[in-house]
């Protein structure tokens, strides 16, 4: 398998002949010569299709699989219906792009126009676009989309997820914009440094460390300094709570991830973006929207495009140049084998659960820090976080993640009563 060449040695000199060159070494003749590898690679011998199978199977063995997860931190461990896997594991949806000649692909635009729909009941927005790479490059595109000649400052809400602060910053550092992180107090976003000198206003509901915030108040409030409203919110939340359009939020975005995708060891995911009408046409990315053909049947097209390969660069909002096709595809699956009525009851237990052990880890000794209503995560204090999660990494348990001298403890309706019960004991002990 290690040798396998797609063309053969004919087929290149004919390509080189075609293209104006004698050889490789002609082709890359520009190439400096210090560059060039003149000797072969020190490579193993190829393996046969039994053999890489066998040595695939030995290094995934040692992975640790947990029997009890209580992480979530941006990725959440959630139940997967059977009939999602049946359905994106079908040969002609297995890709991870939208097709170039897309409306000859009537069926997987037809997939990408529903997954829109659904971002937009989900969210109560009025448009989607057809996915980004992650719910971090989401929230940093949806900065992007509000970029003003005059106005460089950026207010980003200190209370969001450490990895998405840090490509906001790598993105608007490349434009030329100061981010301003807001301060946080007893857990939530401390509006009092906004200004009306900035572009836009990006929160996170509930934030990172779990808390529920007032994003209406928040909305209202940078609104009245003339920021645009950007709030990453978490799908199963929006079940239960205000959507961000009731909240008066400009610009939706979050990690679809749970969404019918297991954790993976970090991908790939899917970063979903929606938007009021009034900011459709700066959504970056593919939108996908109904028509009529010729003969007047329901049809879809790729339309209101703002990427820098369709129009001029100067206009062009984003170069965002894919979309996460089969991961929005999966979503779309599972939104609909789980339906409305599903996704609230799952919402509920993770909200119950996430509650029920927060009460056995307070009478275990865990404090919770913040006051604040919450989700499916909340913190504890805890004097030796590092200690606490070898000893449950001994008994399989996957504890929560080490945050600021405290724990990020979170709970989804994959677990038991009996799992948790299991944790408390081992807290308490």
């Amino acid at each position: 398998m290690g040798s396998y060449i797609p063309s053969t040695l004919k087929q290149q000199e004919e390509m080189l002949k075609e293209a104006g060159f004698s050889s490789l070494d002609d082709l890359y003749r520009d190439v400096p010569e210090d560059l060039k590898l003149r000797n072969a690679l020190d490579l193993p011998e190829g393996l046969s299709e039994l053999e890489t199978a066998k040595r695939l199977r030995r290094l995934a063995a040692e992975n640790k699989v947990y029997d009890s997860v209580f992480r979530g931190a941006g990725a959440y461990k959630h139940y997967i219906p059977a009939i999602v896997k049946s359905v994106v594991s079908k040969e002609e949806f297995v890709t991870a792009y939208t097709p170039y000649q897309a409306e000859i692909s009537q069926g997987v635009l037809q997939s990408i126009f529903e997954y829109q729909t659904m971002i937009c009941e989900l969210t109560g927005m009025d448009v989607a676009n057809a996915s980004v790479y992650d719910g971090a490059v989401a929230a940093a595109e949806a900065i992007s989309m509000c970029r003003s000649p005059k106005k460089k400052k950026v207010f980003v809400s200190g209370a969001v997820h450490p990895d998405t602060l840090k490509v906001i910053r790598t993105y608007c550092w490349a434009a030329g914009e100061e981010v301003c992180v807001l301060p946080v107090r007893d857990g939530k976003t401390d509006l009092s440094g906004l200004d009306n000198e900035g572009t836009c206003l990006y929160v996170q509901q509930p934030n990172y460390y779990g808390v529920i915030e007032d994003l209406k108040a928040i909305s209202e409030t940078a609104h009245g300094e003339g920021l645009t409203v950007i709030a990453g919110v978490e799908p199963f939340a929006m079940c239960l709570l205000e959507t961000p359009a009731e909240c008066g939020v400009d610009i939706a975005v979050g990690e679809g991830q749970p969404l019918g995708m297991p954790l993976s060891f970090g991908g790939p995911y899917l970063g979903f973006m929606a938007a009021t009408a009034k900011l459709m046409r700066k959504l970056p990315g593919r939108i996908v929207g109904e028509t009529e053909d010729a003969e007047g049947r329901r049809a879809f097209v790729l339309t209101l495009q703002a990427r820098e390969q369709h129009i001029r660069r100067e206009k062009a909002s984003s170069n965002i140049c894919s979309n996460e096709a089969l991961c929005a595809l999966t979503a779309s699956v599972y939104l609909a084998a789980m339906g409305p009525e599903g996704m609230k009851e799952a919402a509920l237990q993770c909200y119950s659960k996430a509650h029920y052990l927060a009460e056995g880890l307070e009478k275990a000794g865990l404090r919770r820090r913040y006051e604040a209503d919450f989700f499916n995560e909340f913190v504890t204090d805890c004097d030796d976080p590092e200690a606490l999660l070898a000893k449950l990494d001994e008994k399989g348990i996957l504890g929560g993640l080490p945050v600021d001298n405290g724990i990020l403890w979170c709970a989804t309706e994959i677990n038991s009563k009996e799992e948790m019960d299991a944790l408390i004991r081992e807290v308490a002990a």
